[in-house]
């Protein structure tokens, strides 16, 4: 018997939380990932940890929200915990392979490549991997080319996104492509979900008095909801994660003597004398010179 999929049994409440919760992930990964490999410094390793660790939940967390719209009409659908939380291990463990590649080995066009690979292909067993822990009496059955083209949008996306760390600057352009990065994982995830097909066991509809898939997905959705928020305070508490570097920290700035402005003293660096003064150079350096055509010494 072919059962009746319904992947909108809330409407648009679903779609648009998990899209939401999409965006705030890849936001924060995206944040991170930058913060790291424009500020190296020694919680470079941390940066890189809490951007894949906010990517992956983000994934795990739209996935599971919108999974709270799927439904079966002739049969319960439930879900195995084990199998579910490992999906949200492999989702973290995967995108945290790519990200330290590229955190590490520098943004150039092969570690884009490879490291949005490694993310996607992370993004697309987590799909499917928490597609094999849902429970329900009867087969859940794919169409491999459009699960192919799933798995294609997914490591595009990751690449894209990847890109968008290394490349985007400013907070505003970072929220644009966290933007971006929430349609396309939004997309894999329905996309995928259309390539699902429902074999009940038997001829009749069961009727199921357990809890359902909502009560079940929700307790175990309010732990990384809560690790988002407080990597979302980890960042709102970071100036350069979200401002980025100040026109006057950065270093082609730091040369250029704007005019009405003072310049900056120099300050004696080890090893060099206090009193030590740098010789004119140009016209003042002609006007320091005496009558008497013997330069004076400043040092």
């Amino acid at each position: 018997m072919q059962g009746t999929v319904d992947g909108f049994s809330y409407g648009l409440v679903t779609p648009v939380a998990a899209f939401l919760m999409a965006c705030l992930g890849g936001a924060l990964g995206l944040r991170c990932t930058t913060r790291s490999l424009r500020h190296c410094d020694s919680f470079k390793a941390g940066w890189l940890a809490l951007g894949a660790t906010s990517i992956g939940t983000g994934i795990w967390t739209m996935h599971f929200i919108a999974m709270m719209g799927f439904s079966v009409q002739q049969a319960p659908v439930s879900y195995d915990r084990p199998i579910t939380f490992a999906s949200l291990g492999v989702a973290v463990v995967m995108v945290g392979v790519g990200i330290f590649i590229v955190g590490y080995r520098g943004a150039t066009a092969l570690t884009l490549v490879t490291g949005g690979t490694i993310t996607g292909l992370g993004v697309a067993t987590m799909h499917y991997l928490g597609m094999a822990g849902m429970r329900l009496q009867g087969r859940v059955e794919y169409d491999t080319l459009t699960v192919a083209l799933s798995v294609v949008i997914a490591v595009v996306a990751a690449t894209a996104a990847l890109w968008a760390a290394v490349s985007v600057h400013g907070f505003l352009a970072s929220l644009g492509a966290s933007l971006v990065m929430g349609v396309a994982v939004s997309g894999m995830h329905y996309t995928a979900m259309s390539a699902v097909s429902v074999h009940l066991h038997g001829t009749e509809a069961h009727t199921g008095t357990g809890d359902t898939a909502t009560s079940l997905l929700l307790p175990m959705l309010i732990g990384p909801a809560v690790f988002l928020i407080l990597a979302a305070v980890v960042v709102m508490f970071d100036p350069l994660l979200v401002m980025g570097d100040p026109d006057w920290q950065r270093p082609d700035a730091r040369g250029v003597h704007r005019p009405g402005v003072p310049a900056p003293r120099h300050v004696p660096s080890y090893g060099e004398p206090a009193n030590w003064t740098a010789r004119p150079s140009g016209r003042a350096a002609r006007r320091s010179v005496p009558r008497g055509g013997h330069r004076s010494q400043d040092w």
